[in-house]
């Protein structure tokens, strides 16, 4: 796809934003991060961007725009997903865990590069819990100050081409004129379309799809015993239930399987642990392997992830990166949109 428009990624993550935009056609000049793994999987995939590893709030907005050359008004998006564990669903259950969590100030950080670099527009991505927060109601706010036109929903990933249920709130802004976000598809992508043709751990050249589990023999046994295709430990009688399940109703999907023809659960940073919910694989006894959640995340095969890490960092990186697909949807729609403007500018010269 020819490259038409220039962009920056804030909080990049290991790059799932940034692969979002290039795959709509964006050049994507600039990135910032915090993380070191996640600084090292990013230049892994995207040499041509140049990085800044460090944390947002120390870097000047000012400074990285003529670094980049660039003028007021001239970069076309500015993109970003602060950090989102602090509006959380399970950490915002008690509203003062809410106002203590430092990362939730993070959001203010998309407006200060907003008002540095004028940008043409604006994309965030974030949990549905920010909708409800002050400093996401004060960041629309003050976008429409500057004279953008703000577009905000909660959209779910696997209307988008993501084959994992993932809800997720998605604002779009134009600087004086209207950013539509993408159009639903009925065309569901299910985990067998995924991952239904890849090589059983051991025996791939993919050093992640091969890395190993380890776990007790009492654990395998209950692996064993939930029936295939979307089974459930609640599928179980109660003997084969551990003291820990039977003390609650709750994280029903805790030790259950995935779906072969349903989209997956929300990939989360516990993806490789069936403890942490329904991640054990459709059909094998184990988990989904790093490689497999990362497909789910939408990422292709070939995107670089160190094998030489925990597998706790590697899958904590891959479940908190944003799913391509879903931001290449959108972000279509911005290059669009930025065409029809730059048309209606040149017809008002005429």
């Amino acid at each position: 796809m020819k490259t038409k428009y220039t962009a920056i990624d804030l909080f990049s993550g290991c790059g799932g934003l940034t692969l979002g935009l290039k795959l709509a056609g964006f050049k994507v000049l600039a990135a910032i991060e915090k993380d070191t793994l996640a600084v090292q999987t990013y230049k892994a995939n995207h040499a041509d961007v140049v990085v800044c590893h460090d944390d947002i709030v120390a870097v000047k907005a000012g400074s990285l725009r003529k670094r980049l050359n660039l003028a007021v008004g001239e970069l076309d998006l500015l993109a970003g997903c602060p950090p989102c564990q602090g509006f959380s669903a399970l950490r915002t259950r008690n509203g003062a865990t809410q106002k203590r969590d430092k990362r939730n100030g993070l959001i203010t950080e998309m407006m200060r590069f907003t008002r540095a670099f004028r940008p043409k527009t604006v994309m965030m991505e974030n949990v549905p819990g920010l909708a409800e927060h002050w400093s996401f109601k004060k960041l629309c706010r003050d976008l429409r100050n500057l004279g953008y036109r703000v577009e905000w929903d909660i959209k779910d990933a696997r209307y988008y081409g993501v084959p994992q249920r993932r809800k997720r709130l998605i604002l779009v802004a134009g600087h004086r004129f209207d950013v539509p976000l993408a159009k639903e598809t009925n065309n569901i992508k299910t985990v067998w379309e995924a991952i239904g043709g890849l090589k059983a751990p051991g025996h791939s050249r993919d050093k992640l799809q091969n890395l190993t589990e380890n776990r007790s023999e009492k654990v395998l046994s209950l692996i064993r015993a939930i029936p295939k295709d979307g089974g459930s430990r609640t599928d179980l009688p109660k003997s084969w239930q551990l003291a820990c399940h039977q003390r609650t109703d709750g994280f029903k999907d805790i030790y259950g399987r995935m779906a072969w023809h349903e989209p997956a659960p929300t990939i989360t940073g516990g993806c490789f642990n069936p403890s942490k919910g329904r991640f054990l694989h459709p059909e094998a006894n184990r988990a989904i392997t790093l490689r497999e959640a990362a497909i789910l995340q939408s990422f292709p095969r070939r995107y670089r992830f160190p094998a030489d890490r925990s597998k706790e960092s590697i899958a904590l990186m891959i479940g908190n990166a944003l799913p391509p697909t879903f931001i290449r949807r959108h972000a279509s729609e911005i290059a669009k949109s930025l065409a029809n403007a730059k048309a209606r500018s040149r017809r008002a010269a005429r």
